[in-house]
């Protein structure tokens, strides 16, 4: 991807509907945002798919890209990966979700744009949890981002306590493994 700097620049001149500024920015950044779909979606058709949501955004957001707030290379990667997880929830895959993963049980995480990678290891970490076994994720997420102890799970899910220790254990031994890697 292109520095910093020309991906501002590139984005300011989309902004103004520079139509060959806008085609350099989609050949400088294109590679990793469709990298960054296809790593969500899993699925080649559905990234090809979002990679032309995310470019059509752009060009119609590109003015509300603020410099002050962060780099370039973060806001367009928070747009592939927000596009990509619109398109999983249309399709309906579970995404970050606990209990049914209705759109109002659905986990809200912080702006991955606000962190010094752009967010890049928040996106391993999705990827990561979108690998494991539903089941495993959800306590996982239960615990570890909502704070619920092993007998609030149990009581919730209607399982032993030992079990849900079992299964949560299971899941932290698939996300290090994951995370290793």
């Amino acid at each position: 991807m292109a520095s910093d700097e020309e991906l501002d620049e590139l984005l300011i001149a989309t902004a103004r509907h520079d139509r060959a500024a806008f085609r350099l920015l989609y050949d400088r950044t294109s590679p990793k945002l469709f990298g960054i779909a296809l790593k969500i979606c899993r699925n080649r058709a559905m990234a090809e798919d979002v990679l032309q949501d995310v470019f059509t955004e752009i060009w119609s957001k590109a003015g509300s890209f603020d410099r002050a707030r962060g780099q370039a290379g973060g806001w367009l990667s928070v747009i592939a990966r927000n596009r990509s997880i619109d398109a999983l929830r249309r399709q309906g895959s579970g995404f970050l979700g606990v209990g049914t993963g209705s759109e109002e049980e659905m986990i809200a995480v912080p702006d991955p744009a606000l962190a010094r990678d752009g967010g890049v290891e928040y996106l391993t970490l999705v990827d990561c949890l979108n690998q494991m076994e539903a089941r495993e994720r959800d306590l996982v997420l239960r615990a570890y981002y909502l704070g619920e102890t092993r007998e609030d799970m149990a009581r919730a899910i209607d399982a032993p306590v030992n079990t849900i220790k079992t299964w949560l254990r299971r899941g932290l031994i698939s996300l290090k493994a994951c995370l290793g890697d």
